[in-house]
């Protein structure tokens, strides 16, 4: 773990966030995890609003960290694929619990803002 060899943490769950943390990690896992074996162009598609080169940095950092596995092809032009590793599939189900849990935040939160303005006018 590379990125983390001079980091203290104070408990795992901070290793955790560092790991899956950031506007773009977890959307990455999520598609790896929910459509399989990605390639980067199916990949970036898949995520509205993440540059190319956020995209690249995201990847090295999974890889890195052994969350994802990247596959080069020795073809031309370059294929490259990414998936999930072991690793990464074992956070699948924290991710689909965070899911179902802002779903429903989602829910109450609007429907408690709404009760919120009907009182207000």
């Amino acid at each position: 773990m590379g990125r983390f060899d001079e980091k203290i943490f104070n408990c795992e769950k901070e290793l955790t966030l560092n790991v899956i943390g950031g506007k773009w990690k977890m959307l990455i896992m999520w598609h790896l995890g929910k459509v399989g074996t990605l390639r980067f162009s199916e990949l970036k598609a898949l995520i509205p609003g993440i540059t190319q080169r956020m995209l690249v940095n995201q990847l090295r950092e999974l890889e890195e960290d052994l969350i994802v596995h990247r596959e080069v092809y020795p073809v031309v032009p370059p294929k490259v694929e990414y998936s999930l590793t072991d690793q990464g599939h074992s956070l699948m189900p924290i991710l689909e619990s965070m899911y179902e849990w802002g779903k429903n935040y989602r829910s109450k939160y609007l429907e408690h803002t709404q009760i919120k303005e009907t009182a207000v006018k």
